[in-house]
């Protein structure tokens, strides 16, 4: 075990994954935080499970939060539908309010307790559906936050929010992950994956992701409905 440690926000998702990836190549011992917060995905957990131990995580913590009982997104209430596409002026009904900000915090008090000073999210400004949690200028607002709310950091040991695809394609993120040997089989984007895991294929995140394995060049092994 190294003293650089790291938490890493995991979703079971081909994003997450790749940041895992590039973080234990980065020589970190890594330590993977997934959140069952009643998505109608929840076949990401699992997927998160199979990621964290193909990738070598020191330990892997799932978190129950009840965030489908304030609703207001589709991937919480299932009376919602999943849109297959959204305008790129609005925000779409697949944003979980608060979802980033109470997954961070939870990051947070894990880090502290690991003295673990790097936290890793999965966000990206490029290839995204218009989340407001999902922005820099959030990222560097919660880093602010979290060197003022910790012992850690009031003592002079701060953290640092890590995002390190902030700036890139999907295409750039598989081909990211590819060279680092993440099993994309192994994920899970789709926002109504089945509980096997298997997609929908046209729900917003499942047409980023197809797409990015097209503008890649590289075999798409989701397993689709």
């Amino acid at each position: 075990m190294s003293n650089k440690r790291a938490v890493i926000l995991l979703s079971g998702g081909l994003d997450s994954a790749t940041v895992l990836a590039s973080v234990r190549a980065e020589g970190y011992d890594c330590y993977t935080m997934s959140f069952d917060y009643g998505q109608r995905h929840r076949s990401e957990l699992e997927a998160s499970r199979r990621i964290s131990a193909a990738l070598g995580a020191v330990e892997h913590k799932v978190v129950g939060i009840d965030l489908d009982g304030i609703g207001g997104s589709a991937l919480t209430d299932t009376s919602l539908a999943v849109p297959e596409s959204v305008s790129s002026d609005e925000i779409p009904i697949t944003y979980v309010p608060a979802r980033n900000t109470v997954f961070l915090a939870l990051a947070l008090g894990w880090a502290e307790v690991l003295q673990a000073y790097d936290i890793f999210i999965g966000v990206n400004d490029v290839d995204y559906s218009g989340y407001p949690d999902c922005r820099m200028a959030f990222i560097q607002a919660f880093e602010q936050v979290a060197n003022l709310a910790t012992r850690e950091g009031v003592e002079g040991r701060p953290f640092r929010i890590q995002a390190p695809l902030q700036s890139l394609s999907k295409a750039a993120i598989i081909r990211l992950g590819t060279q680092l040997g993440v099993d994309y089989a192994l994920s899970v984007s789709c926002y109504q994956a089945d509980e096997q895991g298997r997609a929908c294929g046209v729900c917003e995140s499942c047409q980023l992701r197809k797409q990015g394995f097209v503008s890649a060049g590289i075999s798409d092994p989701t397993r689709y409905i």
